[in-house]
């Protein structure tokens, strides 16, 4: 199981220019730790008949078919709107104004 000492934990803090307290090494080792056994349990496993994957269960795009639709006329998109002028919706200004 490989391990990462103090001194890697702090050297990989001075790379990514990060100021790490004692408590923060002490967690950040325990938990870079975890992390490799967890690497390696699974490197264990991986062999080269077992091809590569994303996902153990093969993902299908379930999708409804394509069917054309009449759409709506420009009257009935507006229809909802607050408020509207010249066939388009109107919104209130929020870039720019100066209260």
């Amino acid at each position: 199981m490989p391990t990462f000492t103090r001194e890697e934990i702090e050297h990989l803090g001075d790379l990514a220019r990060i100021a790490l307290t004692d408590e923060e090494i002490g967690r950040l080792q325990g938990e870079l730790n975890v992390i490799a056994d967890s690497i390696s349990k699974v490197q264990e496993v991986a062999s080269a008949d077992v091809p590569p994957t994303a996902n153990p269960v093969p993902l299908e795009a379930y999708l409804r078919p394509d069917e054309p639709e009449t759409p709506l006329t420009q009257a009935e998109a507006l229809s909802g709107a607050p408020k509207t002028e010249a066939g388009m919706f109107v919104a209130p200004r929020i870039l720019g104004s100066e209260e």
